[in-house]
């Protein structure tokens, strides 16, 4: 089975969250099985400083943007055995982002996306890789398998294509005003309720929902969230009616890039026999950020988008009590993003400077060393697909703390509920009081060093790796190509 990953973004080349993390792991993953998987993603700025291999082979497309024609380059590469192609456009893809800067999203976020998923069949032509099954991912790609069931209907080279669209996160939508809808080249009997229109908008998610094969979430009980007012953003009632068609696969994590045993970017390796190095772990991470560092105390950590879905309206609101609970804890946040947000964290920083740190950064190796210095990681998230970094501390023995919704949920057992299985505390009420009490019995517990050892360990064994996903995922692929053969 061939498969093509279509993704805005994906690591090695590029990351902003987890969604890079898991379309780059998964087509590895599916190579191990047997499966001929292969990547494309837009070449953003930054990719030709990785020193990873371009290789121009005068694959050059041409496709139809309202009235003119934009013409691109399609470059090959290749990562750890997986085959990628990047479309390359600087008038497009060539910016200090990839979506939206502090101040808001760039203004021809529709152009540049619908340019990508035009590209991804010009590209399929010029390298002539037809694959079994699109699989497209989010809104920046979810026009895809709407072109191919349009504009592409004819082209025969396409006519065995099934797709399969994974929705990692139903609060970005890719919503337009619908004066836009001539970038499509499709006529306005699509711009209705049953196809593109949202609200007077045109919504690119949406359309991805509505023509792909099969759709699949980033966890189960996302999956079944998502069909609620709750959670639907709007979407629910077109969910409920293709829920048929919708699957959750909890996302796997790369225990070749996430492993205590062996990850370069901590300062001293540890492992589930012996945990003793990741004290000096702590050490670093709390130099890293300017704490003092004092091994006694407990050190929390938060790594994510700095935006009201994770939860930092409840740590705002929380934190002055947070900080002197149980005699006192640290906490080091990293992340970008609102700038309310970073302003009040700075604001907090300057006020508690021995135990509250912010770093307003993405810096990889940074998390690594989060992950694997910090005693506790605190995720309230109002909504949560999946959720990685939770995935990530339970390897690292960093005890998550989280609100159970969507994938904490699905990953993560209350220690105060099941003690003897248990893998970390979980909160359900979106509330301070709810969050600052799961910290409590997380502190508890810390106290005594022997049970903490004992759950750190725990955590620690736990498996998340991703051959189990990804062959949930072949299912879903062979799935699409049944339901695609039968219409």
């Amino acid at each position: 089975m061939k498969v093509l990953i279509a993704s805005p973004e994906i690591y090695p080349f590029v990351k902003t969250g987890g969604l890079a993390d898991v379309t780059g792991a998964l087509p590895k993953a599916l190579n191990k099985l047997g499966v001929e998987a292969r990547v494309i993603l837009p070449k953003h700025k930054g990719i030709d400083d990785l020193g990873l291999p371009m290789e121009y082979r005068n694959y050059k497309i041409v496709c139809q943007i309202s009235q003119g024609v934009v013409e691109a380059e399609i470059v090959e590469s290749k990562y750890d055995g997986v085959t990628a192609y990047l479309v390359e456009k600087d008038e497009y893809y060539y910016r200090d982002y990839l979506y939206s800067t502090p101040d808001g999203d760039y203004l021809d976020n529709a152009e540049r996306f619908i340019f990508f998923s035009k590209s991804i069949f010009e590209a399929m032509k010029v390298v002539g890789y037809i694959p079994d099954v699109l699989h497209c991912n989010d809104w920046e790609t979810a026009l895809a398998p709407v072109f191919l069931e349009t504009l592409y209907r004819t082209d025969d080279r396409f006519k065995n294509i099934a797709t399969l669209l994974t929705i990692h996160n139903l609060g970005y939508q890719g919503l337009f005003w619908h004066h836009d809808m001539h970038l499509l080249n499709m006529g306005w009997e699509y711009f209705t309720p049953d196809y593109l229109e949202f609200f007077g908008k045109i919504n690119f998610l949406k359309g991805g929902v509505v023509f792909s094969d099969i759709l699949s979430t980033v966890s189960k009980k996302y999956s079944e969230e998502i069909q609620t007012p709750e959670f639907g953003w709007g979407l629910d009632g077109v969910l409920r009616a293709r829920k048929q068609d919708l699957y959750g696969i909890v996302n796997g994590i790369d225990y070749e890039d996430w492993n205590p045993e062996n990850d370069p970017a901590l300062p001293a390796r540890y492992s589930i026999d012996d945990t003793a190095n990741k004290a000096l772990c702590k050490k670093t991470l709390q130099e890293a950020f300017g704490l003092p560092a004092e091994q006694d105390i407990p050190l929390l950590a938060t790594t994510s988008r700095l935006a009201d879905q994770k939860g930092f309206d409840l740590v705002a609101a929380a934190l002055d009590e947070l900080l002197s609970l149980g005699g006192g804890v640290q906490y080091a946040v990293l992340g970008q993003g609102e700038r309310r947000y970073q302003d009040l964290f700075t604001e907090l920083a300057n006020k508690y400077p021995r135990s509250f740190a912010l770093k307003i950064t993405h810096d990889n190796r940074l998390v690594h060393l989060m992950e694997g210095g910090a005693d506790m990681f605190v995720m309230p998230s109002r909504y949560e697909p999946c959720g990685l970094n939770q995935l990530y501390s339970l390897k690292y023995g960093t005890v998550p703390i989280v609100r159970g919704v969507g994938g904490l949920d699905d990953t993560v057992i209350d220690y105060t509920a099941s003690p003897t299985t248990g893998t970390g505390f979980k909160f359900y009420d979106y509330s301070k009081t709810a969050m600052l009490d799961a910290i409590e019995r997380a502190l508890e517990v810390y106290r005594d060093k022997d049970m903490w050892l004992q759950l750190i360990r725990r955590c620690m064994a736990v498996d998340f790796s991703w051959d189990r996903s990804a062959r949930e995922y072949v299912e879903l692929y062979e799935k699409a190509v049944k339901k695609h053969e039968s219409h």
